[in-house]
């Protein structure tokens, strides 16, 4: 089973949540058109990413789980929860194969299929990052497995790559102050209240934090203030003066300090 990351593609408007360096409180605006179609739907209300989520104990690896396949007609061969773990022995497990159409026309983005190539796994395999921050993960016949479990299915999905598909989703917070600058409390917890920059989804309707793929050799650094120019800030249908402006504010708030 391939191992799986979240993919933001804005099909339509976006809506920024919060100001932002003086922004407009809300901006309503085309989205742009990335590669990498969407996969968000049905009960999949955010598809689950392999790197950085932490299953829950009750129903593990649930979103990578649900019935159909976001974006398509594909129905997964069902997984409970106590056989989602690899090392429970389940002769009977047969996944469905499904790659996308849009995949199997080979986009600059999109790997070719396993026989035709023979990537590196678990290495940088030239300008390719396949490890995982999940650690090293099995291949089985040519193919990577998911590490965390299985899911019904095997193949690329909408994912381009053949194991870990990197994304990078900057979290812009500040805290919400009155005309003064002084903190803003919540009226019932009393504690300050923290804003963070959103969008939300055209194909699933979910808000969900601006991010993207990062591209093969790209400083992740870079991936963040890309995705969100793009996705949060609309750059992309901005006039050329315009962009300079966005692109400053973008600088002054990436070099903020930070820590990883």
């Amino acid at each position: 089973m391939l191992l799986s990351s979240s993919r933001r593609h804005w099909a339509g408007a976006i809506r920024l949540a919060i100001t932002l360096f003086g922004l407009p409180f809300t901006v309503c605006t085309p989205g742009a058109n990335k590669h990498i179609k969407p996969i968000c739907g049905g009960c999949c209300k955010h598809y689950t990413t392999s790197i950085g989520t932490m299953p829950s104990s009750a129903a593990p690896h649930l979103k990578s789980r649900c019935p159909q396949y976001p974006e398509s007609t594909i129905e997964r061969f069902p997984v409970p929860d106590d056989k989602v773990d690899w090392n429970q022995n389940w002769p009977q497990y047969d996944p469905v194969s499904y790659t996308a159409p849009v995949v199997l026309k080979r986009p600059f983005w999109a790997d070719p299929e396993i026989g035709s190539f023979s990537p590196k796994f678990n290495a940088v395999d030239g300008t390719v990052d396949r490890t995982s921050f999940e650690g090293s993960y099995k291949v089985e016949n040519g193919k990577p497995l998911n590490p965390f479990g299985r899911t019904g299915m095997t193949g690329r999905g909408l994912l381009g790559r053949w194991g870990p598909n990197h994304a990078a989703d900057p979290i812009v917070t500040r805290w919400k102050v009155d005309a003064s600058g002084a903190k803003i409390h919540h009226p019932a917890s009393t504690k300050p209240i923290l804003q963070f920059v959103s969008i939300k989804r055209k194909d699933c309707g979910e808000w969900a934090i601006p991010g993207g793929m990062v591209d093969p050799g790209e400083q992740v650094s870079l991936t963040l203030q890309r995705e969100f120019s793009e996705e949060a800030l609309n750059s992309l249908s901005l006039k050329q003066s315009e962009k300079g402006e966005i692109q400053q504010r973008i600088k002054q708030l990436f070099d903020s300090a930070g820590f990883q």
